[in-house]
């Protein structure tokens, strides 16, 4: 079932909604935004530190591919953590990839995202 867009509004943090829908249009400005001045990412056994690794991540974070991205869920991890699942599907090899974003926050923006495979 695919959450419905009242439920998004309501249950997800208002930057965790900014990130994924900049991120969907490759906004990068408005994404980076999103992040702590010390954040830090880790994708594809690489990690991104503070406002510089996140920029490089934002702007090559699937460059080479065309797709799209449908939220399928989320939970809440703890006081301040957050795990929303995605599924990417699009010209990438495999063509299909279902992902976890895993968001811990602090003080409204998002200090650590970490994305792999659910």
């Amino acid at each position: 079932m695919t959450p419905s867009t009242e439920s998004i509004q309501t249950e997800l943090p208002e930057v965790v909604r900014r990130y994924l829908a900049a991120h969907a249009e490759r906004d990068v400005d408005t994404a980076l935004a999103a992040f702590g001045p010390d954040a830090v990412i880790v994708d594809d056994r690489r990690t991104y530190r503070g406002a510089t690794g996140v920029l490089d991540f934002l702007q090559r974070a699937g460059a080479d591919f065309m797709y799209t991205t449908t939220l399928t869920g989320w939970e809440r991890e703890g006081e301040r953590g957050w795990i929303v699942r995605n599924r990417l599907e699009g010209d990438f090899p495999g063509g299909v990839a279902d992902l976890a974003y895993r968001f811990t926050l602090d003080a409204d923006l998002i200090a650590v995202l970490e994305i792999g495979a659910v």
